[in-house]
């Protein structure tokens, strides 16, 4: 069992006084993780290859191709064009994920002070951007070309903001005091 995961399961015991929880199914917990990049400009096939090998052996799970929504001209785009790349986690692998970005990957990042408690929406989802894969232990040094940025949203049941940060703080993301 994970960190996050036997965290989440104290939670109840934790945030029941300040929230007033007189149930364990009222306490928030984690949905889900959706982990996705843009491959922007890239036409050449072997980056863009390499980026979904990067991204799989990040999550452990094959990614999945996202396509334009509509055409745009300017940016010489049509629609169904594939513009990047998404993984969805849930239940083991999502708690080993998170793990991961907490316990090695954040601390791996230059300059790293905190997460900013705004990166969490009014509906309890935090979502995090990371400019660089190589944060993650998976990565290579010697593949400094190709290096592309990550998007990480965690999805929550928390009713609010204020119960979403309570929630991040316990399950040890290592946000910022204000």
């Amino acid at each position: 069992m994970s960190i996050v995961q036997e965290r989440q399961k104290e939670g109840f015991k934790t945030l029941k006084d300040t929230f007033g929880y007189s149930n364990v199914f009222q306490s928030p917990r984690l949905i889900k993780v959706v982990v996705s990049t843009g491959i922007g400009k890239i036409k050449d096939k072997n980056k863009i290859q390499t980026i979904q090998d990067k991204l799989a052996l990040i999550t452990g799970q094959k990614v999945a191709p996202r396509g334009a929504k509509k055409s745009i001209a300017s940016f010489k785009v049509r629609e169904g064009d594939i513009v990047g790349y998404q993984v969805t986690l849930r239940g083991k692998r999502m708690y080993d994920f998170l793990d991961k970005v907490i316990h090695i990957a954040l601390p791996r990042t230059r300059d790293f002070r905190g997460l900013k408690p705004t990166a969490i929406d009014e509906m309890g989802n935090m979502t995090l951007g990371i400019k660089e894969n190589t944060i993650f232990p998976e990565t290579t040094d010697e593949d400094l070309r190709d290096v592309f940025g990550i998007a990480i949203t965690v999805v929550s049941t928390a009713k609010d903001k204020k119960e979403a940060e309570a929630f991040y703080r316990h399950l040890g993301f290592p946000l910022q005091n204000d």
